[in-house]
């Protein structure tokens, strides 16, 4: 399994309505995906424009061909893009330890 981890800057003051947005465009857009496998999104106490989405997909094809490829990624930057206060550092992991909780 590959975890995508978006790190990204919003225009300040749109806290809520993104909240929403990124919520609303991961369940109706990125999760009808091939290979996707679950989501988390983090709001940034410190630093409150700046949220870290992480997407458990199956491959990293799944992510960087099958969805970015697809009509469904338009469909996700019309839904998010508009908060974006600079473009998104995209990355992506493989698993090396985690906790048994």
């Amino acid at each position: 399994m590959i975890l995508e981890v978006a790190d990204i800057r919003i225009q300040p003051g749109k806290q809520a309505e993104f909240d929403a947005a990124i919520q609303r465009g991961v369940e109706t857009v990125i999760a009808k995906a091939v290979g996707f496998k679950g989501y988390k999104v983090n709001k940034c106490i410190e630093t409150p424009e700046r949220y870290l989405l992480q997407i458990w997909w199956a491959t990293l094809e799944n992510h960087t061909v099958d969805f970015r490829g697809s009509p469904a990624f338009a469909e996700w930057r019309a839904i998010v893009g508009p908060f974006f206060a600079q473009p998104p550092l995209v990355e992506h992991f493989n698993l090396v330890a985690q906790s048994s909780d």
